[in-house]
C-alpha cells in the first residue's frame, strides 16, 4: 500500500486578489509562508518517505517547509504544474468575467468543456496529473509521499481517484495548504480525508473562496 498526503500550496498575492495564476511563478505571501509552516508542523510527526511537488515556487516552497522536517529531498515534476489558463494569467477575477464573459459562465456551468485560450483543458491536466501520481507510486511503493500541487491539479487527482469525471470540478473544495489524505491499495485509490484545514484554526482567516 503506498499513502499519498496531498496538499495545496499556501496563499500568494495573487489569490488573495483573485488573478488567475496558472503557469505564472507567484511566491507565497507573508500569510502563505505562514500556512506552510504550519502545514509542517502539523505534519513533522509522522512519517514521510519522499515529497515531490510542482516545479512552481509557491507548491515547492510549501513542500520544502514540510520535507525540511522529514530529511527527504524535495523532488519537482512537471505533471503536476498547476492547470494553464492561458490568455486569462495575470487577469483578475473581475476583468475575466468581463472579458471573456461567455467563457467564463462556461467555466462555471460546465468546466469540463473549457478550453482556455491558450491554454489547457481539464482533461489535459488531468492525463498529465495522474500519469505524475503512477509515476510516483510506481517509484515508490509501500510508502508515505508527499505531493505538493495546486487547486486545479488537486481538483482533478481527487475526482479521479474517487470515481468522478471533470464535470464534478465544483464540487470538490480545495483550502490553502489543505491537506487530502489516500491510500493505494492494489489500483484501487482508499479515501482517508479531503480537503482538511485543521492546522489553520488559530490563524486570523476571512471567509474562504474557492479561488
Amino acid at each position: 500500500m503506498t499513502r499519498i498526503i496531498l496538499v495545496r500550496h499556501g496563499r500568494t498575492p495573487w489569490n488573495k486578489d483573485k488573478i488567475f495564476r496558472g503557469s505564472r511563478d507567484i511566491p507565497l505571501d507573508e500569510v502563505g509562508r505562514e500556512e506552510a509552516g504550519l502545514l509542517a508542523e502539523w505534519l513533522k510527526d509522522e512519517t514521510i518517505h519522499a515529497a515531490c511537488t510542482s516545479p512552481l515556487s509557491r507548491s515547492r516552497d510549501t513542500a520544502e517547509a514540510v520535507a525540511r522536517h522529514h530529511g527527504v529531498k524535495v523532488v519537482d515534476h512537471s505533471g503536476l504544474s498547476d492547470l494553464v489558463y492561458g490568455d486569462w494569467e495575470g487577469v483578475p477575477l473581475a476583468e475575466v468575467k468581463v472579458k471573456f464573459a461567455d467563457l467564463y459562465r462556461q467555466w462555471e456551468t460546465a468546466p469540463h468543456t473549457v478550453r482556455f485560450p491558450g491554454g489547457e483543458t481539464l482533461d489535459e491536466l488531468r492525463t498529465r496529473s495522474l500519469a505524475a501520481v503512477d509515476e510516483v507510486v510506481r517509484r515508490h511503493p509501500d510508502q508515505v509521499v508527499l505531493l505538493s500541487a495546486h487547486r486545479a491539479v488537486n481538483k482533478v487527482l481527487i475526482a479521479a481517484f474517487i470515481g468522478l469525471d471533470n464535470s464534478h470540478f465544483w464540487r470538490i473544495a480545495q483550502d490553502t495548504t489543505c491537506v487530502n489524505r489516500f491510500n493505494r491499495i492494489e489500483d484501487t485509490w482508499h479515501i482517508m480525508a479531503l480537503n482538511d484545514a485543521c492546522h489553520l484554526r488559530g490563524m486570523k482567516r476571512g471567509e474562504y473562496v474557492d479561488f
